[in-house]
């Protein structure tokens, strides 16, 4: 059951699509329900688009690309500083929104509020300085300028698992460029991208530059998007799986792409490590957003001569976890986000035990309304068990233990994903080693979390394509041109 609270924040929810400036119902007025995760009751309804609703969104953001494009950079850059100006207004209700369709805790959804706003900031800041050059060529004989162009209009696809930041890492980017976009949040949790987009019409977002498709037909509504010969630019945060067929629809028309993809990341200990930084930065690299992040650590590599030591202090800290709703006080682990996360984390956990690996904590669903899953530690993890291969995505802590620091390197690199790592040593030119041999696109030492706006996010392998964030980010929603004039002295 919602309080009152609640329920005025979801009133005050657009339920529409958002095309050309407007909020309207799908064709034949379908729509869809958003869940609760914590009790499976039914938040509120939204439209729920058709093929020809993302027709229309990828009509208008094409119709507003020009004028959108000559929108000098301080314009545009003024509009994102109001957007995040807005955010900051809003936090509590748009941490509390997450919370409720999303799950997690009040704390971390405030928390998400704080690194999703930076983005807007971010490339509020970057907008006017993306600068190309001038000078003469070696030859002598003409002058070179290079210039950047905003690629034209974009298709972004974010998921449930951090609903605001996915949306404010892409759409930022986009419109600092001078891109429009359509952008499709998950079905599970859209309802924070509708409030997000309100607040960017606030802002001062001209009609038809950010247009919001939410529907049920994922599918279809976004192959005929991609294969949309005005579109020039596709961004997807998700699984590899579906990624690669993303890329296969965007091969056609030469999309530009950007895939923010899978995970599988390492955690290493070795036994140098300051234990207590270590066991601080598990607990968060692992039990942040409930275990549910592309950047969770998934395989906890433990020196043998202290894993153990870290089991007993992980098991420790894990068991005094409060598990609860998200908007409870002190909650730490609040709902998965559907019941077929809890049947794949069950899953892991069984494989694992029957393997040989042994369950310290934790370990099973938790019985009644909501899908919830204990916090669990599971150590000992064979070689060939699931959990080391498969991304988890939720909060099973799975610890193996290495001997040296080529075995460390080796279990670390053994996946086909590449995303991000953690290496906890007090030894430099060891930490310096591990930059040079992890195989992953970002790397925390010492630190549990690694994600800043102002940092280039993004992985190797099949973690995916391209950077969001930093200086990188913009260039993924930019293109180059080269112009050659005559020597002006000849």
């Amino acid at each position: 059951m919602t309080d009152s609270r609640e329920s005025e924040l979801l009133a005050s929810v657009p339920t529409g699509l958002l095309i050309d400036g407007e909020w309207r119902a799908a064709e034949g007025g379908k729509t869809v329900a958003v869940y609760d995760p914590a009790t499976g009751d039914v938040l509120i309804e939204i439209a729920d688009a058709s093929v020809d609703d993302g027709v229309k969104a990828m009509d208008a953001a094409a119709d507003a690309f020009p004028s959108w494009a000559a929108t000098p950079d301080r314009e545009r850059a003024e509009i994102l500083r109001r957007a995040f100006d807005l955010l900051q207004e809003r936090k509590e209700d748009i941490a509390l929104l997450m919370t409720l369709e999303m799950g997690k805790p009040l704390a971390e959804a405030r928390g998400e509020v704080v690194y999703g706003g930076e983005f807007l900031r971010w490339f509020s800041e970057v907008t006017a300085h993306t600068q190309g050059r001038y000078g003469a060529n070696p030859e002598g004989t003409g002058r070179m300028i290079v210039t950047q162009h905003p690629v034209g209009p974009c298709y972004l696809i974010t998921p449930w698992n951090f609903p605001l930041a996915m949306a404010t890492r892409k759409i930022a980017p986009a419109l600092a460029a001078g891109c429009t976009v359509v952008i499709k949040p998950a079905t599970l949790t859209p309802l924070t991208t509708l409030f997000f987009a309100r607040i960017l019409q606030d802002a001062g977002v001209p009609a038809g530059v950010v247009n919001v498709v939410t529907t049920t037909n994922t599918g279809p509504v976004s192959e005929r998007i991609i294969s949309d010969p005005r579109l020039r630019k596709l961004s997807f945060t998700g699984s590899t799986p579906v990624g690669v067929k993303l890329l296969q629809q965007a091969a056609p028309g030469v999309l530009r792409t950007s895939m923010e993809l899978g995970g599988n990341a390492p955690f290493v200990v070795f036994e140098d490590a300051d234990l207590d930084k270590a066991v601080d930065g598990a607990m968060l690299a692992k039990f942040r957003n409930i275990g549910q992040a592309c950047t969770a650590a998934n395989r906890f590599i433990v020196q043998r001569s202290v894993v153990e030591e870290f089991t007993a202090r992980v098991t420790e800290r894990v068991q005094g976890m409060k598990i609860g709703r998200g908007t409870e006080d002190g909650v730490q682990i609040g709902p998965l986000i559907d019941d077929r996360a809890v049947d794949k984390a069950k899953t892991l956990v069984g494989d694992a035990v029957e393997r040989g690996a042994t369950v310290t904590t934790g370990g099973s669903p938790i019985d009644g309304p909501g899908t919830f899953f204990e916090p669990t530690v599971v150590s000992d993890v064979q070689p060939g068990s699931d959990i080391l291969r498969e991304e988890i995505f939720g909060p099973v802590l799975a610890i193996v233990p290495f001997d040296d620091e080529d075995d460390a390197v080796r279990l670390a690199n053994d996946t086909e994903y590449g995303l991000v790592s953690y290496v906890f040593t007090e030894s430099l030119a060891r930490g310096q080693r591990m930059i040079d041999k992890l195989e992953t696109g970002m790397m925390g030492l010492n630190v549990g979390v690694v994600s800043n706006a102002a940092a280039p996010f993004g992985g190797w392998k099949q973690s995916g394509l391209g950077r969001e964030g930093g200086d990188e980010g913009i260039h993924e929603y930019l293109q180059t041109k080269y112009t050659l004039t005559a020597n002006p002295y000849a």
